[in-house]
């Protein structure tokens, strides 16, 4: 499907300005872009934060940058721990430091496939086997059932189906790695609080853009395509609604790009080489900005993810979050040392 090139030229200008920026001392704010290519006044535009060196202390230092703390008993981070040990999930020993300084419970759901993660038992020892369980608290926030969230204003959904003890958090660090998928094109923040944050079962609602609850039902009833960013889209709004606007932040690694999620057990070797960290207090700048760091990266590696991206019309999926008013596309780049 065509990508849409017009948003594409002027963000990535911004995104290109970032990369170039990469060597800059201090932290440095790109030009503001509208989507008419004039510039754009502050209030309207999201800041995204970039630091290309992708060590621990390079994740405190970018959430520190955000200026919201993580604040509350009970901080959720969440991640995935990955399928199998083959995936390309974050790396224990990475997020460690940033988990500890939000004094963080590390949360998940299990899925609706036939895998490693599928029940709590199994979604367990695959967190314990991948070293999730030795930084960290690691709660499988289905494991005791799952509650429905209303969904106002979404195009499909009327609910979100959540595991029932996101109830018990008040404060969200969505820690993303950011990649492609199999079905949504690429994976970023906006589908890690949307599929990442649903049930079993609410992970088959949003896949059949509202047509079953059950898991075991899941694959006889597919949408068409857009209907399933859409309803990825109207889920984002409903965790955004319940937790409240201040009460989440967004960082997402983009290194191990693969065209595959860590959802996959036997995923592809990715074909280019990292990018860096980035984070935003909006999800749709942020997911914008990886997408358009892609796009714009010199690396000659980058045709298969674009392929990925492309060919599941992912953008889609921002569009979406856009319109349901949980963000802009229009953002500047403060590059980070």
């Amino acid at each position: 499907m065509n990508y849409n090139m017009k948003k594409m030229t002027f963000l990535s200008t911004v995104a290109a300005a970032a990369m170039a920026c990469s060597g800059c001392t201090g932290a440095k704010a790109q030009p503001e872009i509208s989507a008419d290519g004039n510039n754009a006044s502050e209030e309207s535009v999201s800041t995204v934060y970039f630091i290309k060196e992708i060590t621990p202390e390079s994740l405190v230092k970018i959430y520190n940058a955000l200026g919201r703390k993580a604040e509350g008993d009970n901080v959720a981070v969440k991640l995935s721990t990955g399928e199998s040990n083959k995936s390309n999930h974050l790396d224990p020993n990475l997020i460690a430091p940033l988990v500890k300084e939000v004094n963080g419970t590390i949360v998940e759901c299990n899925t609706a496939y036939a895998g490693n993660r599928n029940s709590t038992e199994k979604h367990l020892e695959a967190a314990r086997e991948h070293g999730f369980t030795s930084i960290a608290k690691v709660d499988i926030m289905d494991a005791d059932g799952e509650v429905k969230i209303p969904v106002d204003g979404g195009e499909h959904l009327k609910y979100d189906i959540v595991g029932k003890n996101f109830l018990n958090y008040d404060f969200l660090v969505v820690l993303s790695h950011f990649k492609g998928h199999a079905m949504g094109g690429y994976g970023g923040a906006l589908k890690n609080i949307s599929i990442g944050i649903a049930s079993s079962n609410g992970k088959a609602y949003i896949h059949t853009a509202g047509k079953v609850e059950n898991a075991d039902e899941l694959w006889n009833n597919l949408p068409e395509q857009d209907a399933f960013l859409e309803s990825m889209a109207d889920a984002c709004k409903g965790v955004i609604d319940h937790m409240g606007d201040d009460k989440m932040l967004y960082i997402s690694v983009a290194n191990k790009l693969s065209v595959d999620c860590d959802c996959n057990g036997d995923p592809e070797t990715p074909k280019m080489g990292d990018i860096g960290i980035l984070a935003s207090l909006d999800p749709v700048a942020l997911d914008r900005a990886c997408v358009d760091m892609v796009f714009n990266s010199d690396d000659p590696g980058k045709g298969d993810l674009i392929e990925r991206i492309n060919s599941r019309h992912g953008t889609h999926t921002i569009d979406q979050a856009e319109k349901l008013g949980l963000g802009s596309q229009k953002y500047r780049v403060v590059t980070i040392e």
